[in-house]
């Protein structure tokens, strides 16, 4: 790709006749920032991008496992782990790993995200079969008892089928599908929603002197072309969810780089995550060492990503973003704030 372009995001109630919607939600944009490797060339007005371009910028995006993206949805983080940065094998037994399960539903999650392998900087690899045995037999019990759609967080395709099988119904990759050759077949096959991460190297040396030419592009590139392969390999495009990779590689410059950049990944045509919650860059820029004393950066970068027109985001701590996105949406004029 040569030519980037970066809508300039708005929430105004008043908004200039020549404004459009950002991927069909109730962010809007009537300029766009034009980017290339040797820099930008200013701003353009929406409806003189080329129609390729706008297209894919404006068009709704499908409903994901019955839910429609006509507003911010929430991804409530479960670990079932025994070394997880953020709560350090909290919920690794059943019992605690069901009650805080039930917790985030009852909070308002929309989508519930299982994970059973660490992807913490310095993280070992987790075998599938015990990624399998700490991860289906909860997706198995709660399947049928929640609403909200489950989603397994692996790089590995025996682990998604068995996960699928049990009744999650959302891929979750932090690989973007390079892990593990067989995923991209068992998404086409399957026809659930895949998330697509950027990240640089694996968990055990991803944090080794992460460099990029210029992140934006670079990480905008990389989605592309796992979207292309991904597409290439039977998966719809409409299926398709990418997710920057936010301290997956990357330097807290890096970080913020791509937070303020957030808008120019609608141009992939596909849904977007943000998974910034307690993150470490957040730590280090809030002089807060304990990852659970992250919440304050954590909703503040979250509605930073609703302000950019995100579709999901991916949190910890789900009744006070809850909060925090329906007041912020309520100010927005947005639906009452629901």
């Amino acid at each position: 790709m040569t030519d980037y372009f970066r809508p300039i995001a708005e929430t105004g109630l008043v908004r200039p006749a020549d404004a459009v919607p950002l991927a069909g939600g109730p962010v809007w944009f009537a300029l766009a920032e034009h980017l290339t490797r040797a820099g930008s060339r200013g701003l353009v007005p929406a409806r003189d991008l080329p129609g390729d371009v706008l297209d894919r910028l404006t068009a709704r995006r499908a409903p994901l496992a019955g839910l429609a993206l006509d507003r911010p949805r929430l991804m409530g983080i479960l670990n079932v782990t025994p070394d997880s940065f953020s709560d350090g094998g909290q919920f690794a037994t059943r019992d605690t790993a069901l009650a805080q399960a039930r917790r985030l539903v009852g909070e308002g999650a929309d989508i519930l995200d299982i994970g059973g392998e660490s992807t913490r900087p310095g993280a070992d690899f987790v075998p599938a079969a015990d990624e399998i045995a700490r991860t289906v037999p909860l997706i198995e019990t709660l399947a049928p008892e929640i609403g909200a759609p489950i989603s397994i967080d692996t790089r590995k395709a025996e682990v998604g089928r068995a996960a699928l099988a049990a009744g999650a119904r959302m891929l979750n990759d932090v690989s973007a599908m390079t892990f593990d050759p067989a995923m991209p077949p068992l998404a086409a096959e399957t026809g659930v929603p895949a998330c697509l991460m950027h990240t640089r190297g694996d968990p055990k040396t991803m944090q080794d002197d992460p460099r990029y030419d210029d992140v934006l592009l670079d990480v905008c590139d990389y989605l592309a072309a796992r979207v292309a392969a991904a597409e290439a390999a039977g998966v719809a495009r409409d299926r398709i969810i990418v997710d920057p990779g936010i301290g997956f590689g990357k330097t807290v410059a890096h970080n913020l780089a791509l937070i303020r950049g957030l808008s120019l990944f609608h141009g992939l045509g596909c849904a977007m995550l943000l998974g910034a919650s307690r993150k470490r860059f957040i730590g280090t820029l809030a002089d807060a060492p304990d990852a659970q004393a992250r919440l304050p950066g954590s909703l503040a970068v979250a509605l930073a990503g609703a302000a950019q027109g995100v579709q999901i985001l991916r949190v910890h701590d789900m009744q006070a973003t809850r909060q925090a996105l329906t007041l912020w949406r309520a100010v927005q004029g947005h639906e009452g704030g629901q």
